[in-house]
């Protein structure tokens, strides 16, 4: 293999500002995920997850608040959803669909793969696929492998397999990466240039490590609301991005961002967005559709081996 184990996902050279390609007249793009998910930690949701406040209120009046404000701006996003919360909430899952909104995976229990066997891995992908295409009258296209309040870390878990299974399983991209800003391929394969697309994530634009309250649990969030540092970072960043002509991603959960004192600040940034003509704001399917046409991995997707090694004594 080309590169050092475990510090690169691939050798893929990445894009320059002025070799990022959108529709005609548009200058950034603004990816929207929403996330369904009452996990609290890695192991994936739970009887009590289901059952408390919080499921409550991100399946009851905090997803109708998001709900009401995303319409309201005409904004679609993707719902991230596990496989189990779209055989609970099917009804709810349908009618996302039915509104324009994606529907993507976001593990069997958004549990964390890396423990699994490659046979449990596999069979809870194949049946999340199941579970979503039944709920939402059409299989997901999109995989993702996000954080919960209760990890150790911010970046969300992606098993040592979960690509190449992704990949065999027909789905078109992976929606959390952390090696670019703009969509990317994960490689897993350089040989044969076996890879799939990557939407990027960054947990600095993810509302739960800014508004969980109380407490901070490990790797959860700063143990107050910091809805402040939140929005300016949604504001500071997409300005950034949208100068450079790049993308801009947020992820929101409807428990958080749905509480009707905070839907003000994301009403707020909407406002701004859509008020300005450049800005390309749709689903991740529709940006992996756009990528795949403008850059094709039969052309774009140039390896070229690591500065990374593996040496005898190296930390690897």
């Amino acid at each position: 293999m080309p590169w050092k184990s475990g510090y690169t996902i691939s050798d893929e050279i990445a894009l320059s500002d002025d070799q990022v390609v959108w529709p005609s007249g548009i200058r950034s793009a603004v990816s929207v995920t929403v996330v369904l998910s009452p996990a609290t930690g890695p192991s994936g949701i739970s009887r009590g997850d289901i059952s408390g406040d919080e499921a409550e209120l991100m399946f009851g009046a905090g997803l109708d608040a998001l709900l009401d404000l995303l319409n309201r701006f005409a904004v679609r996003a993707t719902f991230a959803v596990p496989g189990v919360i779209a055989a609970i909430e099917s009804d709810k899952v349908r009618r996302l669909a039915e509104a324009g909104h994606e529907i993507a995976a976001l593990g069997f229990r958004h549990e964390d793969p890396t423990g699994l066997s490659l046979e449990d891995e596999r069979d809870r992908i194949k049946s999340s696929v199941q579970l979503i295409g039944d709920a939402a009258g059409v299989v997901p296209a999109g995989w993702y492998g996000l954080p919960r309040p209760g990890d150790r870390y911010a970046s969300g878990t992606i098993g040592p397999n979960t690509v190449d299974l992704l990949i065999d399983e027909g789905f078109a991209y992976l929606g959390n990466g952390l090696a670019d800003d703009v969509p990317h391929y994960w490689v897993t394969d350089p040989s044969k240039a076996r890879a799939i697309l990557t939407m990027p994530y960054s947990y600095h634009f993810d509302d739960q490590f800014f508004l969980l309250f109380p407490p901070p649990i490990l790797g959860g969030g700063s143990g107050l609301e910091q809805p402040a540092a939140l929005a300016r970072n949604w504001s500071t960043a997409f300005s950034a991005q949208h100068d450079r002509g790049r993308m801009f991603t947020m992820t929101l959960h409807p428990n958080l961002i749905g509480c009707l004192h905070r839907i003000p600040l994301l009403e707020s940034f909407l406002a701004s967005l859509t008020a300005r003509e450049d800005v390309w704001i749709a689903p991740a399917k529709q940006f992996e559709e756009h990528w795949r046409t403008q850059h094709p991995p039969e052309t774009h997707l140039r390896l070229e081996p690591s500065i990374w090694r593996s040496y005898p004594d190296s930390l690897d």
